[in-house]
């Protein structure tokens, strides 16, 4: 890993379903999200994605190309034009910086009208993860049966 390495695109393809699921899943009830009537209402051709899903979507992006073993430590991202069902986003990456396992990656989400999403993910990568668990379980019970 160095800087200028590209990651390979991500293609995904936005559904009224990721929509609207996305918004539900990070509690965003705003009409724009899942109304379609509500949303030309207010000026738009159709419901739109939220600010949380394409996060998430980003943050995927990158965990999912540096492995498991990867922490997000920032994402800083800002919306463009945006995320309509029937489009697609194409989501591409290059290492800006490497700072022992430290890398920062430029990010841009591009669909049919320009750029959706644009912004810099701050990932730990091959982070040695010990996690201590410890279970105690202590169960009484107390069944009676009637005849």
């Amino acid at each position: 890993m160095k800087p200028g390495d590209e990651l390979p695109p991500l293609t995904i393809p936005i559904t009224r379903t990721l929509i609207v699921a996305g918004a539900v899943a990070s509690r965003d009830y705003q009409d724009v999200h899942h109304d379609a009537e509500r949303a030309r209402e207010k000026g738009s051709p159709d419901i739109f994605m939220n600010i949380l899903t394409t996060n998430g979507l980003v943050g995927r992006y990158v965990t999912d190309h540096f492995g498991p073993r990867a922490v997000l430590r920032k994402v800083a991202i800002r919306l463009g034009a945006p995320n309509h069902p029937g489009d697609t986003m194409t989501l591409s990456g290059t290492v800006t910086e490497v700072a022992g396992e430290t890398a920062t990656v430029r990010v841009v989400g591009a669909n049919g009208l320009g750029h959706h999403v644009t912004g810099t993910v701050t990932v730990d990568v091959d982070v040695d993860v010990d996690v201590d668990v410890v279970v105690d379980v202590d169960v009484d019970v107390d069944v009676e049966v009637a005849r």
